[in-house]
């Protein structure tokens, strides 16, 4: 362009400039997001979970590994070495001369801006003499100073210099190029032009390419591609699949073959311990020639797993496989469980195919809890507790407490409890305690509803339905302490206090088991006793009537002829209040009824539009905020890394065993938590039964079932004729009229123009 030069930095001041600025981009962010946290809090957090999970194998992998981990010093010594580039840059620009600065004649001529005509001269003539080149002064140094000195008294040098900050007016425009000028020197061209040929046409493409061809073979929750479609396969040929075929089809995920993932690893020494293991756990299906379930990396991944669940001992190497098979199954289950229900709802769609029953997908959690708490599916319970074992069991299942269940066993009083686990001693029966305390404990509301609706409450065919469920969270302590709660029992309220408490040892029975018989009995009690006290009074009325019972020294025959007297005022006294009743006030009482019932159905109307803002703007909150899924640290013994507690929520027909709802994977309850479950109701009138089934993907023991009852009924007929739309004879004739009217007067307008 004219009038513009570009010129490279010969000093090199504009490149520490550029290189200044390039280290702080990346330090700083750097910083931010790599520096090590607190290592102190993690110890402090690690700390307080020690008497729950001191005993878990994550917890002591966690504390093995913050010892021996030097990653943290690593990359702090890595951000410390930026930081001290960055400031060493910023010192050397900071004591780099100004080369470009403001063009100033006073500063020039040594004057004070704004000073008069005769001292510009005055001091033009003192400079003249001390730097002109005939007496010895610097030749350049006098230019200056001639230059100042025609910019303050020549009018159009100073109109030059107001306007363009420059004596001689505008100049061409100079860039400088912020690189060194022997980087495009000709000696060095073939070096520079191969190093940028090996950056930009080799290295850049290499490491995108590779970034690229491994990003594409995992899904968005970093499941192997090939394996979600291997699930999906196996899912489609077998709807109804059993435990022992699920775990084949687990271990046969892509994620354990060393071809396609590179932290799988097959060892010269699995020839020989893994048949060892097949020997000891049995019949495991080894003959299956099946592909893929008979391939070494399949057939090691499954006794591994097995394993895992029969809580076997295995040597350190394999102990190291196992930790790695066992981290990967919980995702890759939930893999499973996202296929299942794909596979139901394309069903559902498209129909030509049979879903995956229901018992597959509810496969699919139990095995995730068993592998969580290192358990088999036909193991108690109690034995995700420590120090609990197989030959304790019998202590527990004996005919005197019968405890089968985490939940029987909190029930228990605390002395019936001690006197159970007395093979434990005082520090193991504290411990027990503790865990079993830290357990969750969850309470389930349902609300069912149909949104966007006139009649929320109305169930029609096709309707959109929306199961609203409240999950409150609560720690195992906070329920048995309160059933130890000794209740006051002082003399004459002995016998109330006792229904009080056997009324909550009911409800606490109900809490546990979530029967409804038991509800339905205590209602039925609640009735009887009811009915018993409103009766008690008729007895003694029939005897007065009969004359039975007869005050002072009056006759049976007396008192007849009182009640017969007083039976007589009775009804005459009522015919008389009956015929006070004029019409006219009958139509005031029915107004008045009229009135309250259009208020009542005002504020009615007033609520519903209330709930209705707050569900959307509940909706809207849950869009916008990220809770984070860190929510409580789950107890289990051999489970390799810390596990969060995460639940299911859905809905199923058992009956059919058909999923009604898609599970909802609940990963961010603390202590209360909403979440909406949408379904179409069915197309055919009439009552249905479902169930609202949560299930937690940690814990056994501790799934819930809900009923849920749906009345359905027929959709209203459409409109054809919306009174809306009726518009009076009257109103046409008038629209026509007026058009009409119009139409001629712009035909009149026309005829004028």
């Amino acid at each position: 362009m004219a009038g513009q030069q570009f010129q490279y930095d010969d000093s090199g001041n504009t490149f520490f400039y550029f290189l200044t600025s390039f280290v702080g981009l990346i330090v700083i962010p750097a910083t931010y997001y790599l520096w090590p946290r607190d290592q102190n809090a993690e110890q402090l957090r690690l700390k307080s979970l020690r008497r729950v999970h001191g005993r878990c194998l994550w917890y002591r992998l966690r504390l093995l590994k913050s010892q021996q981990s030097v990653v943290p010093t690593l990359k702090k010594a890595a951000l410390l070495f930026g930081w001290a580039v960055f400031l060493l840059l910023a010192y050397k620009v900071s004591k780099l001369d100004r080369e470009y600065q403001e063009y100033n004649p006073y500063e020039v001529l040594s004057l004070d801006p704004g000073s008069s005509l005769s001292e510009i001269k005055k001091q033009y003539r003192v400079l003249s003499l001390k730097f002109h080149p005939d007496r010895g002064g610097d030749e350049a140094t006098f230019m200056r100073i001639a230059k100042a000195y025609a910019a303050l008294t020549n009018e159009q040098s100073r109109k030059n210099w107001e306007m363009y900050g420059n004596p001689d007016g505008p100049g061409a425009t100079s860039f400088g190029i912020a690189l060194p000028a022997w980087i495009v020197d000709q000696k060095n061209s073939m070096l520079v032009l191969l190093v940028y040929g090996l950056a930009f046409m080799v290295i850049l493409p290499v490491v995108v390419g590779t970034w690229w061809y491994r990003s594409i073979r995992y899904s968005g929750d970093q499941i192997l591609i090939n394996t979600t479609q291997l699930f999906m396969h196996f899912m489609y040929k077998t709807p109804n699949m059993n435990m022992k075929r699920l775990v084949m089809v687990l271990t046969a995920a892509f994620e354990f073959d060393p071809r396609s993932n590179k932290e799988a690893t097959i060892r010269p020494t699995d020839n020989i311990e893994v048949p060892q293991l097949i020997r000891e756990l049995g019949n495991i299906n080894v003959k299956k020639k099946e592909p893929p379930f008979c391939y070494p990396y399949s057939l090691k991944a499954r006794v591994l797993v097995l394993s895992h669940l029969a809580r076997m001992d295995v040597s350190e190497e394999l102990d190291e496989d196992q930790r790695f098979v066992v981290k990967k199954s919980p995702a890759l289950l939930q893999e499973m469980i996202n296929v299942g229900c794909q596979l139901t709802m394309m069903a559902n769609s498209r129909g030509g195919f049979h879903a995956p029953r229901l018992v597959t997908i509810e496969n699919c959690m139990k095995l995730t809890q068993m592998i969580v708490q290192g358990l088999q599916e036909s193991k108690s319970p109690l034995l995700q507790l420590p120090h609990f074992e197989e030959e304790h069991l019998r202590y527990c299942i004996s005919k005197k407490y019968k405890v089968r269940s985490l939940q029987d066993l909190v029930s228990l009083k605390d002395s019936d409890r001690r006197s159970m686990l007395r093979f434990m001693g005082e520090e193991k029966y504290d411990e027990v305690m503790a865990v079993l305390g830290s357990f969750p404990h969850i309470t389930m509301d349902t609300k069912l509803q149909v949104l966007d609706d006139e009649d929320s409450n109305n169930i029609t065919a096709g309707s959109i339905v929306t199961v609203t469920v409240t999950l409150s969270r609560k720690r195992m302590v906070e329920v048995f302490e309160k059933e130890q709660e000794p209740s006051p029992c002082p003399g004459e309220e002995s016998a109330p206090t006792e229904e009080v408490g056997d009324a909550s040892k009911v409800k606490a029975k109900q809490v546990w088991q979530n029967k409804n018989k038991g509800t339905k009995k205590t209602a039925k009690s609640k009735k009887k006793k009811l009915t018993k006290k409103k009766t008690t009074p008729a007895p003694v009325k029939s005897k007065q009537a009969n004359g039975s019972l007869v005050a002072g020294n009056e006759t049976p025959s007396a008192a007849k002829e009182e009640d017969e007297e007083g039976s007589d005022k009775g009804s005459e006294s009522d015919e008389a209040e009956t015929n006070k009743d004029s019409p006219s006030e009958r139509d005031e009482d029915s107004d008045k009824q009229s009135d309250t019932e259009v208020d009542e159905m005002a504020g009615d109307d007033e609520e519903e539009w209330e709930a209705l803002q707050q569900s959307i703007q509940r909706r809207e909150r849950a869009l916008l905020e990220t809770k984070s899924k860190v929510t409580h640290a789950a107890y289990s013994l051999y489970y390799p890394e810390e596990k969060q507690e995460w639940w299911w929520l859905y809905i199923a027909d058992r009956r059919d065993q058909t999923l009604v709802s898609m599970p909802y994977h609940v990963c961010t309850l603390k202590d209360t938590e909403e979440v909406e479950l949408k379904f179409p109701a069915p197309s055919k009138t009439g009552n249905y039964q479902y169930s609202v089934i949560l299930r937690s993907d940690s814990y056994l023991g501790l799934d819930q079932i809900k009923p849920l009852k749906l009345e359905v009924h027929e959709a209203k007929a459409m409109l054809d004729n919306h009174p809306q739309w009726d518009i009076p004879d009257t109103e046409e004739e008038d629209e026509e009229q007026e058009d009409s009217d119009g139409i001629e007067e712009s035909e009149d307008d026309d005829d004028n123009d």
